[in-house]
């Protein structure tokens, strides 16, 4: 399995990438859930640019990237999984859980960290939600990403195989939780109670501190649950809730490359809504109930 994954990788990551991308869009136009406040050529060409402009960056930083490093830690012996001796469907099981923990782990703190967050602030800044914003991160802290996940797969050490898988899923996932598309409440609340719905996390990208501060999860729904973080629906509602970072508006600024770029080095405007997660406040409603009013 493992000489298949690594030898058919480059066709199995962009197949799956294209084949979810086509998919998610054609359902956004089918049936959305919120109407956009701008073109998709607008946002789309800084969105996209910046995903290009990331994935070079990351070839060039990084060759080997986390199958790399993956391959060296299991011919070296190196991590906990190559310590012990488990079946190798459980060593996968294992691998994509605690990784996708180390992404929840990591999404919290760039929220805690005022100057992380000052490089998340461009994931959040899109003014609209689509498949697109999954994959909207600075440069500097996907550079930042990638040395936590070969941190995370060296100290974990799991196979080849199963970094392949998760980067795969997690990257599909993305797209999906970020799409703006309609689901019936009841499979909504079905599909959330193991992974991560479109509208789980879109009340993540609240301009709302307390909304923004909750529902970090990527992929699998039970970190939020577990750690606290959990919050059912926006204050507002889907539909009428407000997207982005209050302090920046300028569509200049947010949706086109070079000023997407450049909003870390933008401070703050003076008394704008505070989003580390270490001064979260408005928590009363967190847990509110899961239907929509």
């Amino acid at each position: 399995m493992t000489d298949f994954i690594l030898t058919y990788e480059t066709a199995i990551r962009l197949s799956a990438f294209f084949g979810v991308f086509t998919l998610m869009a054609l359902w956004e136009i089918a049936a959305p859930r919120r109407r956009l406040l701008f073109s998709r050529l607008q946002r789309w060409t800084g969105n996209l640019g910046i995903v290009i402009l990331n994935s070079l960056l990351l070839r060039l930083l990084f060759p080997a990237a986390a199958v790399g490093m993956a391959a060296f830690t299991t011919d070296a012996g190196w991590g906990l999984l190559n310590a012990v001796s488990l079946p190798y469907w459980l060593s996968l099981v294992i691998s994509v859980v605690l990784m996708d923990l180390v992404i929840y782990l990591q999404h919290v703190m760039v929220h805690a960290v005022p100057m992380l967050w000052r490089l998340h602030r461009v994931h959040h800044a899109d003014p609209d939600y689509d498949l697109t914003t999954g994959a909207r991160f600075h440069p500097i802290e996907i550079i930042l990403s990638m040395v936590i996940k070969l941190a995370a797969i060296a100290a974990l050490g799991p196979p080849v195989a199963a970094v392949i898988i998760f980067e795969v899923v997690l990257n599909g996932m993305a797209m999906f939780n970020h799409a703006n598309i309609s689901l019936q409440p009841g499979l909504d609340d079905f599909l959330r109670r193991l992974v991560v719905t479109p509208d789980m996390h879109r009340v993540h990208h609240s301009v709302e501190p307390a909304e923004a501060n909750s529902n970090f999860g990527f992929n699998l729904s039970v970190w939020d649950r577990l750690m606290g973080t959990y919050r059912a629906q926006p204050r507002l509602g889907h539909r009428q809730m407000r997207i982005g970072v209050s302090s920046l508006q300028d569509p200049r600024l947010i949706t086109r490359l070079p000023g997407m770029l450049m909003i870390p080095f933008i401070r703050d405007k003076p008394h704008s809504d505070v989003y580390s997660i270490n001064r979260r406040h408005g928590d009363s409603d967190r847990n509110q109930g899961d239907t929509e009013s």
